[in-house]
């Protein structure tokens, strides 16, 4: 079997805020089809690593190459045309929008408006719940609300910050099983940040653990060692 190109190539990323460096030469890649999961504690880089990725805040040096384009020196929207999406911590959906067009702001540089028939078939609430206002969804749904938002815009790489937090259980596996499905159909690479073990277990090809700013720790998820991805979870 041929390895699945590399599609997200992230090499010797380094962040600063201000005079003091927070990411220290970050290097990972996400193949064709293969959900790359960040696991880590609060304060440890995950949130600085998916902004720098996206262009919210801008590098001191490295590269991050989407199917072998360098966009590291690009615009947020840029990178958006170049096959980035991004889905932040917080889920920062339109509260006073509908589902419906929520859904269809992540359709502004598309020709076509439609929200495509697929959105819906992976998120059925979302089909029953499109005239309703986005701000009286409950969490999860307004998770699976910001994931079909950022999928209509057809991306190679969906990064997504810590899509379980302050979600129940039940819906943290349909959110899984949404992202392995969303996988298989598009062939996408899925990048995601997580505290929750067992979501990254269900989703994730391969785990990594970032501490102080740097990856300390890479295994494919049936090499995983889970007891010691705990103690690293741990304070």
């Amino acid at each position: 079997m041929e390895t699945p190109k590399t599609v997200l190539r992230v090499s010797d990323l380094h962040t600063a805020y201000g005079q003091s460096e927070v990411l220290h030469g970050i290097s990972f890649e996400a193949r064709a089809n293969e959900t790359v999961a960040i696991m880590g504690r609060n304060g440890m880089g995950k949130t600085t690593l998916f902004k720098s990725l996206i262009g919210m805040l801008p590098l001191k040096s490295g590269r991050i190459e989407v199917d072998g384009k360098d966009l590291s020196k690009e615009e947020s929207h840029r990178r958006v045309a170049g096959g980035i999406a991004f889905v932040p911590q917080g889920r920062m959906i339109f509260p006073t929008l509908t589902v419906e067009e929520n859904i269809q702001t992540g359709l502004e540089n598309a020709k076509d408006k439609r929200i495509p028939e697929e959105i819906y078939a992976l998120f059925p609430v979302l089909f029953d719940m499109r005239r309703r206002k986005g701000g009286n969804l409950s969490g999860g749904q307004q998770q699976q609300l910001a994931i079909a938002r950022a999928l209509v815009s057809d991306p190679k790489v969906l990064l997504l910050d810590e899509p379980t937090e302050g979600i129940q259980p039940s819906i943290i596996k349909d959110i899984a099983r949404a992202l392995n499905e969303i996988r298989r159909m598009r062939g996408l690479s899925i990048v995601v940040s997580e505290q929750v073990l067992s979501f990254a277990m269900e989703v994730a090809d391969r785990l990594f653990v970032i501490e102080g700013g740097r990856l300390v720790h890479e295994s494919a998820r049936a090499d995983t060692d889970v007891s010691r991805i705990r103690q690293y979870l741990s304070v």
